[in-house]
């Protein structure tokens, strides 16, 4: 039976887009193809390489104009935003930079009996299944490094942004790099599991929820694939009481209410020193009121749908759970929140962590805030979840930060800024967050393996 994707815009409930998903035997050929072509893709010197993914990083962002009200139509984000090729740009750019470095050989010793060194080679063919809420800038992450290091690359791209992989595929097929070598490829989940049990890649990288991530196991065991997974995030705020209190105020409520709050590393729980909790309250409370829930394709619109009804559905659902539990909402319903994917962000005091609100990955514009008396109670409700990601502290102490950094579990600490992925730095996860990184030179170590070589020399 043909199976049908189909993207349902979030600005209006229509089809926005549908494509026919490939059958089991026409993604193995597909697959086969990419294995075809990858030995020969390594063999291109690395700089041919590096330079044909910078081609087409610059051929996408061409097809800028277009993507803008695309991604808006498809997901929801305002129009105003401009879209994600600055990121996309900085993260292959980076990543180009220190190719060299980050795929060198290890050298471990050479003398006149031996030479001994590790060298860095490619998986073979990398499978890489983006999500929606930054579906350029996520799949970059390893689809640059993964090329450069002479993979072959198949993007499956989440149904909601059914339209990025053919962008991709084309701006990259345009600059020169083979159609086999980057493929975009259509798949429904069974087809999807099929492939990794049978072993069709040798990479993974998997970015959604912890059930998808288990899905990606599930179907992987027994085969021994690599796979990087990014999965779920809980990401808290820390503001102690030497914070710069409008700097904390205005960068941690970005970070919760962004993208309707649809960002891997948003702040979803924050932790004010009780000296401050009040007021930080109060100015949060001003910010967000001043938000312009609307249609996302009006410049207007600072904050547009959630990317699915059902988001929304599971948003409102955490909220009013914790209503009737005690919390205390403190924004008046916009006149744009339909009670469908239209929702009013919100912030929510009064919270405790026996609600799902601050336990539940959530991802949509909500924040429950609460006030801490020190560190170690503020490292205590931190670590007090399930995910790891990332840690955003708010002091003028580095050296407090530090310390206190050292002590939370997350894959990255942030001090005095939030939501932000840095390219030199590893993007990682613990706990139900996930495994593996990507970007750095870490991630091109996790996209290739290493190959020792212990070479006796014939002397006489």
């Amino acid at each position: 039976m043909t199976r049908i994707l189909r993207c349902i815009s979030p600005i209006d409930g229509s089809v926005f887009a549908e494509r026919e998903a490939l059958s089991p035997d026409a993604a193995r050929a597909t697959a086969t193809r990419a294995r075809a072509a990858q030995a020969g893709w390594a063999a291109r010197p690395l700089s041919e390489r590096v330079d044909l993914v910078m081609a087409g990083v610059e051929a996408l962002g061409a097809m800028n104009d277009e993507i803008v009200p695309e991604l808006a139509h498809m997901m929801g984000r305002p129009v105003r935003y401009g879209g994600e090729f600055g990121g996309v740009r900085e993260r292959a750019s980076h990543m180009a930079a220190i190719a060299r470095e980050g795929l060198a050989d290890l050298q471990v010793g050479e003398d006149a009996t031996f030479k001994r060194y590790i060298k860095r080679v490619p998986h073979g063919v990398v499978f890489v299944v983006a999500p929606w809420n930054y579906p350029y800038m996520t799949a970059i992450n390893t689809v640059a490094p993964a090329l450069v290091a002479g993979n072959t690359v198949m993007l499956k791209h989440a149904t909601q942004t059914l339209l990025v992989g053919e962008r991709m595929a084309r701006a990259f097929h345009s600059a020169g790099v083979p159609e086999d070598v980057f493929q975009n490829v259509f798949l429904d989940h069974d087809t999807t599991a099929t492939l990794i049990g049978e072993r069709a890649f040798d990479f993974v990288n998997f970015t959604g929820s912890v059930g998808g991530g288990r899905a990606m196991e599930r179907a992987a065991a027994g085969t021994f694939t690599a796979m990087g997974l990014e999965l779920g995030g809980k990401d808290p705020g820390y503001v102690m009481e030497d914070a710069d209190l409008d700097a904390a105020v205005a960068t941690l409520i970005d970070a919760a209410v962004y993208n309707s709050g649809q960002c891997c590393c948003g702040i979803e729980r924050i932790y004010v020193h009780e000296s401050l909790y009040d007021v930080f309250v109060e100015k949060s409370v001003e910010t967000v009121r001043a938000l312009r829930l609307g249609n996302p394709l009006e410049e207007a619109t600072t904050i547009g749908p959630m990317a699915n009804v059902r988001f929304a559905e599971e948003v409102r659902a955490q909220i009013d759970e914790a209503l009737k539990m005690g919390a205390t909402a403190h924004i008046a319903t916009m006149p744009a929140d339909d009670g469908a994917a239209y929702l009013t962000p919100q912030i929510l005091t009064d919270v405790t962590h026996d609600m799902r609100v601050m336990r539940d990955e959530s991802f949509g514009p909500v924040v429950g805030i609460m006030p801490v008396k020190d560190d170690d109670e503020a490292v205590r409700l931190m670590n007090n979840s399930e995910f790891g990601l990332t840690a955003s502290l708010w002091t003028a102490d580095l050296e407090r930060a530090e310390r206190v950094g050292d002590r939370v579990e997350t894959g990255t600490v942030f001090l005095n800024r939030a939501d932000y992925l840095d390219p030199g730095l590893c993007w990682t996860g613990c706990k139900n967050t996930g495994r593996g990184g990507s970007l750095s030179v870490i991630g091109y170590h996790n996209l290739t393996r290493p190959k020792s070589y212990h070479l006796k020399k014939v002397t006489r």
